[in-house]
């Protein structure tokens, strides 16, 4: 498709891979909080037969030139589970997506995304929301506010300037996707204190550490939680026992056994709290590349590693819980056992939970109790095809 002097192609090859890859470098070359992903992971992220998303979905990349010069890319996808999901959930029948989008230009954008809504049209599809690279849980949303300041392990950070381009394309906001952060330094308020040592008295409740030599069992009954504790939310979409075992090994170094927290009722696990070191502090001086020395920076740091941010990306506790008073209590006792050991062995002051539903009440209450405020917002639009 060719605009004026633009030229927008599918990716083919392996050159046009890498110009996709690269392309962020360019763009945020001035932008002191952008940081540049593993290139190698990028890689991986995109290629089918490397990530098991593509075993249930299937997408197609775009590049825009102009002049030869690389100016923007798109990715238009399909995750056939997503379709199987209710209507009412977010999802749903006739529900595609764009993602991975970048453009230099109003005009670059426009024309990227109607490159990506005729591919998702020829498919069948009837309705897009985006953006969400590739899969709702990867990186989902574009980010709105807080372009101060970077990201954290696994969130995206875009120009401001998309929120005009993806409006002005004719979308509107479907979901928003809030992160809030705390002072971990500081103990909660006293009535937390006192949920907490409630908790702590009950002979009921156990809040263990994950045990890193049954890294599979215990990724199992995390997974279990998972499914069921989000089951009902906007925008779920099950994880695969593929992408389980992926995810697992990719976060195998960063995962710490003392920062995951399971919540153990009467002897069986009803909730759990995953918490990562902020790896992209230790990724961003690398540029993208861990060679030559990189890997051996990034070894050091995963030996020991000292974070001035801990993530809290998965919190869940099962629904049957759900609306009841020891669903917080949980949750504050797991938040409370991981804060202090954040601040003693690794050296953190900084916590950030997220990304957290606009609608999800106990998550933003849970929230708004430990004194965390809302530091970055990341909307999800949608549009009728």
């Amino acid at each position: 498709m060719a605009h004026n002097d633009l030229v927008i192609t599918p990716v083919s090859g392996k050159a046009d891979l890498k110009a996709f890859i690269d392309l962020p470098w360019r763009l945020y070359a001035n932008d002191p909080n952008w940081v540049p992903p593993l290139k190698a992971e990028v890689k991986e992220l995109l290629t089918p037969g490397k990530n098991p998303f593509f075993g249930h979905a299937e997408a197609q990349y775009f590049l825009a030139r102009r002049n030869g010069q690389v100016v923007g890319r798109i990715s238009a996808h399909i995750d056939h589970l997503a379709l199987e999901q209710p209507v009412e959930q977010g999802m749903g029948p006739g529900t595609g997506n764009f993602g991975l989008f970048e453009a230099e230009d109003d005009a670059t954008a426009k024309a990227l995304i109607a490159t990506a809504e005729d591919w998702l049209r020829a498919k069948g599809m009837t309705r897009v929301l985006g953006p969400i690279s590739l899969s709702i849980w990867e990186e989902p949303g574009l980010l709105i506010a807080g372009h101060d300041h970077p990201p954290t392990v696994m969130m995206g950070h875009n120009s401001p300037a998309y929120q005009a381009m993806i409006e002005g394309a004719g979308y509107v906001p479907a979901k928003q996707l809030k992160t809030y952060e705390l002072d971990i330094t500081k103990s909660f308020p006293p009535l937390i204190q006192r949920i907490i040592q409630s908790g702590e008295k009950s002979p009921r409740i156990t809040i263990r550490k994950v045990d890193k030599s049954k890294f599979d069992k215990e990724a199992a009954i995390i997974l279990s939680i998972l499914n069921d504790a989000w089951g009902n939310n906007w925008g779920f979409v099950p994880i695969t026992d593929d992408e389980v075992a992926h995810t697992g090994k990719k976060l195998k170094p960063i995962v710490f056994e003392d920062l995951i927290m399971i919540a153990e009722l009467d002897g069986e696990p009803v909730a759990f709290m995953m918490t990562l070191p902020d790896l992209n502090e230790a990724t961003k001086s690398l540029n993208g590349s861990l060679f030559p020395f990189g890997f051996i920076k990034l070894l050091k740091w995963l030996r020991k590693p000292k974070a001035r941010t801990m993530r809290v990306p998965l919190m869940g506790v099962v629904q049957r819980l759900q609306s009841s008073r020891m669903a917080s209590q949980l949750a504050f006792m797991m938040i409370e056992t991981i804060r202090l050991e954040a601040v003693a062995h690794y050296g953190s002051t900084r916590g950030e939970i997220g990304w957290v539903l606009d609608d999800n009440q106990g998550m933003n209450a849970i929230a708004d109790a430990i004194n965390s405020t809302v530091n970055k917002i990341y909307q999800i639009y949608e549009k009728p095809l």
